[in-house]
């Protein structure tokens, strides 16, 4: 109840989103929890304490910013800087979001958790698998992933960062997160398979490939309009749809 009551809180708090917007990360634990087996469902129900994964998919951006979980604030990115490659990347001590994924995948494979303990990491996971595969979050350190890369969208100052959180998902579809994820959730089985595969490491370095497309495409100063919004609309509908995909799969590997 203690836990429930403080995330109920911190939802009501206003902070600076640090990946997908609200809807993105909404639409990546939906369609998550759409594919997990009866019994995986079970279990994160349980240490849920009742509540679904949409309901906690946004937490973990507020909750960096509070004492008890400040030491998450460097697990939503990794940077990787302009002429680097994924292998040459400064990694940072406090961790980043490839080492933060692995670990807790493992740490609750293992189990032995207390049900806070395990609450805590099965909600850290269900954020950070969607942060993993918004691009920005493996860009640059330089400009802090696009945060102070200024560009124009649709003729209003904006920075980068903030048009691959917010702008661009919203500009691309006027759906809510259900919609998203009744539109996007098209494939087959064996397609499905197919996306959900790999390893997280993989994920990322995908990732970092997609993000490199964006900042070419994307100069200090670019002015975003229709042309750019069509261009990239696809691109977050193959990102939103991998990130649930992969996420379900971890879920289910921890608790089936």
């Amino acid at each position: 109840m203690k836990r429930l009551i403080f995330g109920i809180l911190l939802l009501l708090i206003s902070s600076t989103a640090f990946g997908w917007g609200q809807k993105g990360h909404d639409v990546t634990a939906a369609l998550a929890e759409r594919h997990l087996t009866r019994r995986a469902a079970r279990h994160v129900v349980r240490v849920l304490e009742g509540q679904s994964p949409v309901y906690w998919s946004n937490w973990l951006d507020n909750a960096s910013h509070t004492p008890e979980y400040a030491t998450t604030k460097t697990w939503h990115y990794l940077n990787v800087e302009e002429g680097e490659t994924f292998d040459e990347a400064r990694r940072i001590p406090a961790g980043d979001v490839l080492r933060a994924v692995e670990n807790l995948t493992s740490e609750l494979k293992a189990g032995g958790l207390s049900p806070e303990e395990e609450s805590d990491k099965l909600r850290m996971l269900i954020h950070l698998v969607g942060d993993m595969h918004c691009p920005m979050h493996l860009g640059r350190l330089s400009d802090l992933g696009g945060n102070r890369l200024a560009v124009r969208f649709f003729g209003r100052p904006t920075n980068l960062h903030s048009v691959w959180d917010t702008d661009l998902p919203e500009a691309g579809h006027k759906w809510s997160y259900s919609e998203w994820v009744q539109q996007i959730d098209r494939l087959s089985k064996s397609e499905q398979r197919e996306v959900s595969a790999g390893s997280p490491e993989e994920w990322a370095r995908e990732t970092h490939a997609l993000c490199t497309e964006v900042y070419d495409a994307t100069p200090e100063g670019t002015e975003i309009s229709y042309d750019y919004v069509a261009r990239f609309t696809p691109t977050v509908e193959r990102q939103l749809l991998r990130a649930g995909l992969r996420l379900s799969r971890l879920l289910n590997e921890i608790y089936d």
